[in-house]
């Protein structure tokens, strides 16, 4: 069983729309979004900084769904689904639980803005909420390749506004009623994975 085989062409449109707002949902006011508006403030060059986000998201979370799908590959008993499922619960209550940039991230200003955000978004992003939740996307619609691209798409939406708006986009927007959003939508993933696995077809 190939991690990187396409699924089926009816099944990739809903796979990678689901992966992208999934992902894009779960990212506004996240510590990565956080961290996209301070590297935005402190370079001033928005198309440098969306470049590194753009080659560090890809990078993360291709791992991160190539992890998912290899995990779901060796662990394939309905028990591991189980655990995928209540993985997307978690999520939803993670999702409620605010973010902020830690404060021992540091940008050293001498490199490019390029490479400084290539670094920095690519380390904090990990083990952050939206590679946890691109592993177990991977994990559920083994499609590597798919997922990595909805979920990139995904940070790239909720990021390149942040890049250009910064502070003032984050003030407009009520980040509790987007996080409540998002972690709806983790639970009822979760919700119907586990309905899925109790009514086997």
């Amino acid at each position: 069983h190939c991690v990187f085989q396409l699924p089926d062409p009816e099944n990739i449109m809903e796979i990678f729309f689901a992966s992208t707002l999934l992902v894009a949902v779960a990212e506004i006011g996240d510590k990565t979004m956080l961290l996209a508006i301070l590297l935005a403030t402190r370079f001033k060059k928005p198309l440098p900084v969306i470049a590194g986000i753009f080659v560090a998201t890809i990078a993360n979370h291709a791992f991160a769904a190539w992890a998912g799908s290899a995990l779901a590959s060796v662990f394939t008993s309905d028990t591991f689904r189980i655990a995928v499922a209540i993985g997307f619960i978690l999520m939803a209550a993670w999702t409620l639980i605010p973010d902020k940039v830690d404060d021992d991230i540091k940008v050293a200003s001498q490199r490019g803005a390029f490479v400084a955000t290539t670094i920095a978004f690519f380390f904090v992003e990990m083990g952050d909420k939206t590679q946890v939740a691109t592993i177990a996307l991977g994990a559920q619609y083994h499609a590597v390749l798919v997922v990595a691209a909805g979920t990139t798409l995904g940070m790239m939406i909720a990021n390149v506004p942040a890049v250009y708006l910064g502070e003032k986009l984050v003030e407009k927007v009520s980040l509790r009623i987007v996080h409540m959003i998002a972690a709806s939508m983790f639970l009822l993933l979760g919700l119907w994975q586990l309905w899925e696995l109790s009514n086997p077809a």
